[in-house]
């Protein structure tokens, strides 16, 4: 099975800490859904499998109108071949949220959210930069169980210097209390060319303190543990049922489209990238192009992303996989290497699979660079 990703690059605001590419200046919106609609006809031969996911992301997905959601979701359907009961996610953010929005989301196909929470408190959203307030993040996810959606996921952000520890562990008990059956918990990083970054090299925002991310992500495993969630991925965590099948199927190697400007595809043996432009997106395919790059991934370019993609899920590595596709030389390089990190208690062998330990789980993209077949 084979999943689609749209990028809708808008915004109202720019966070501080974002790095994605969005614009906040909506002048190019109704431009940009007609080159989508063309790029989808323009790339409908790029999947050979079924279509089990759709996940629209960016940007705020929410601030597109659900008449043109729907645009694009009828182009797809009638473009690809999309299972009847595909997962369809939309990320929101809770300003965006309204019980006749929700309603219209409803209708037009949207099966899951994807909100954009990130904190329960109004001094992290303001240190942020965040369009919403504390109170909207509360009450959007009471719309959204009234509107009839339970398939949810919140996005919440550690390691802030606003956040103590005594307030992001109420951050976690409240997405608890309030039922979310998925979490999405991220590690503040201070991304190139953000205003962030900008803003603490100004000496004017407070620098990210990493022995409190680590407290931090540490606690989150503990309490995600006893509350009967499935850590599936580093940054993820479920309840059993309610793991997110499209990012799951980014972590098992499986096919993607992406569409929009800046969205990255994927088909097992190639990668492609559309141009982070909406201008020189919109003019390219009014010409029936697409502007983007495209990369053929060797046999050790793709042994290296097996590697990393797997050493973040639960499941872990499978050596037997590296054996069989790969070959018996570089299974053998991958187990010498991991033994170092089994011995330090990052790594852990187990029925043949290579899985990071709680401690391993800090470490996991380190671990994966030094595993990599070079």
């Amino acid at each position: 099975m084979a999943g689609v990703y749209v990028h809708i690059p808008f915004c109202r605001k720019a966070c501080h800490y974002c790095n994605f590419h969005f614009s906040t200046s909506k002048k190019l919106q109704e431009g940009f859904v007609i080159a989508l609609l063309q790029e989808i006809e323009l790339r409908k031969n790029y999947l050979t499998e079924p279509v089990a996911t759709i996940y629209f992301g960016g940007g705020t997905p929410s601030i597109l109108p659900a008449a043109d959601i729907k645009r694009i979701l009828t182009q797809l359907s009638h473009t690809l071949q999309i299972n009847a009961d595909s997962e369809i996610t939309l990320e929101a953010n809770p300003d965006d949220i309204t019980a006749e929005k929700l309603q219209e989301w409803k209708d037009i196909g949207i099966n899951r959210l994807s909100i954009g929470i990130q904190s329960f408190f109004e001094e992290d959203l303001k240190w942020m930069n965040r369009a919403h307030n504390a109170t909207q993040a509360l009450q959007c996810i009471q719309l959204a169980h009234d509107a009839g959606f339970h398939n949810l996921t919140i996005d919440l952000i550690y390691g802030t210097p606003t956040l103590t520890d005594e307030n992001w562990k109420r951050n976690v008990e409240t997405a608890i209390a309030l039922d979310i059956p998925h979490l999405s918990c991220y590690a503040l990083t201070v991304e190139p060319k953000t205003v962030l970054e900008k803003l603490i090299n100004q000496k004017s925002l407070e620098n990210v303190d990493s022995e409190k991310q680590a407290r931090h992500f540490e606690l989150l495993m503990q309490w995600t543990k006893e509350n009967g969630y499935d850590h599936y991925e580093i940054s993820n965590f479920a309840k059993p049922g309610h793991r997110s099948k499209h990012n799951s199927s980014y972590w098992q190697g499986k096919p993607y489209l992406g569409l929009g400007p800046s969205a990255h595809s994927f088909n097992g043996h190639s990668r492609q990238w559309n141009i982070a432009n909406n201008a020189l997106y919109i003019q390219s395919l009014s010409k029936g192009t697409l502007a983007a790059e495209e990369e053929l991934l060797s046999k050790d370019q793709q042994l290296n992303e097996y590697i990393m993609t797997s050493l973040r899920t639960m499941e872990g590595l499978s050596l037997q996989k590296v054996m069989k596709d790969y070959g018996e030389d570089k299974y053998e390089i991958v187990l010498k290497t991991a033994n170092t990190h089994i011995k330090h208690n990052h790594l852990a062998l187990e029925n043949n699979y290579l899985k990071t330990t709680s401690a391993g789980k800090l470490l996991a993209d380190g671990i994966a660079s030094d595993l990599f077949v070079l």
